[in-house]
C-alpha cells in the first residue's frame, strides 16, 4: 500500500560548530542529520561536504529523481559567506517497487557528497536543508546547519567518510566504444527501447530519467533480440512527448556506475 505522506516538517537550530561537522539533529523518530566536511579548501576553491544521514535499514530518503512518492534533498546556502556554488553529487541508488509506486532511494546510513566553490577568503557555510524521511509514514524534515568551511587541517576521519560516498557517485562514460548505443521510443508500447553493446554493464541496474524527473521510468526488461533493453514509461504523461528530447541513463558494471546521455528518436521505418 502507498505510503502516507504526512506533511508536516521538522525545524531545529544548531549553534555554529568549529570542528568538521554540526553536532547531531533529530528530524524524525530514529533519524539524525549533521554536516561534515573535509576542512580543506583545494587550491581550485572547492571543498567537499557530507550530508550524513543516521537512519534504521527500514529508513529511506530520495536520489535526485525520487519516483512516485518521494521528495528529493534540497539545499538552501543563500545565507552562507563566500560560497559561490554547490552541487550534490548523487551516489547511484536502490530501486524500491512495489504493485502501487516506484521510487530511488537510499536505505539506512547514508552520505550525500556535496562539493561546494568558495571564493578566496574566509567562507562559511549557513544552509538550510530539506529531504523526504519515510518509513511506516513519510515526512519531509528541515535541518539548519553553521559550519565553517576550512579548519587548521583537514578532517581525515570526514573525508574518508565522503570519499567512500563519492565512489558510489555515476561518472559520464568518456572512453570508446561506448556501453549504449541508440535509445528508441516505442509509443505504442509506453517503452524505451535501449540498445547495450558493452556486455559488463548490468542491464537491470538501468535507470532512466529526464531532466524534470518526469516521467517515471519503470524496472528495465530484457527482450528476446539480443543487445536490447525495454523500459516501461509510466505515469499518465503522453509518451510522444518524449521524442527528440535528451534521457540520462546511469548504470552499474563492474568497474563502478557510469552515466550516458541519449536523444531518443522514433524507430526506424522501412
Amino acid at each position: 500500500m502507498r505510503l502516507t505522506i504526512i506533511l508536516s516538517t521538522i525545524a531545529l537550530l544548531v549553534a555554529p560548530a568549529s570542528a568538521g561537522e554540526t553536532p547531531w539533529q533529530e528530524v524524525a523518530p530514529g533519524v539524525k542529520l549533521r554536516l561534515i566536511s573535509s576542512g580543506h579548501i583545494k587550491a581550485d576553491g572547492t571543498t567537499l561536504l557530507g550530508l550524513e544521514i543516521d537512519m534504521p535499514e527500514t529508513s529511506k530518503t530520495y536520489w535526485r529523481v525520487p519516483g512516485d512518492t518521494g521528495l528529493p534533498t534540497v539545499l538552501d546556502f543563500a545565507a552562507s559567506t563566500g560560497v559561490l556554488g554547490h552541487e550534490i553529487v548523487w551516489p547511484y541508488p536502490t530501486r524500491q517497487e512495489t504493485d502501487d509506486y516506484l521510487d530511488y532511494v537510499y536505505l539506512g546510513p547514508t552520505v550525500l557528497p556535496i562539493e561546494v566553490t568558495v571564493a578566496p577568503g574566509e567562507a562559511y557555510a549557513e544552509i538550510d536543508a530539506m529531504l523526504g524521511i519515510c518509513s511506516d509514514i513519510c515526512l519531509p524534515a528541515q535541518a539548519h546547519f553553521s559550519l565553517s568551511l576550512q579548519d587548521a587541517a583537514p578532517d581525515r576521519p570526514n573525508v574518508l567518510r565522503i570519499k567512500q560516498a563519492l565512489a558510489m557517485a555515476p561518472i559520464e562514460w568518456r572512453d570508446d566504444p561506448e556501453p549504449i548505443g541508440k535509445v528508441e521510443l516505442m509509443a505504442d508500447d509506453a517503452m524505451l527501447a535501449v540498445y547495450v553493446s558493452d556486455p559488463d554493464l548490468d542491464p537491470t541496474s538501468l535507470i532512466a530519467a529526464m531532466a524534470d524527473g518526469q516521467p517515471v521510468f519503470g524496472t528495465p526488461q530484457k527482450s528476446p533480440e539480443p543487445n536490447l533493453v525495454l523500459i516501461p514509461i509510466l505515469g499518465k504523461r503522453d509518451a510522444i512527448d518524449l521524442e527528440n528530447q535528451a534521457v540520462q541513463l546511469t548504470f552499474l558494471t563492474g568497474m563502478g556506475a557510469f552515466e550516458v546521455t541519449r536523444t531518443v528518436t522514433a524507430p526506424a521505418t522501412e
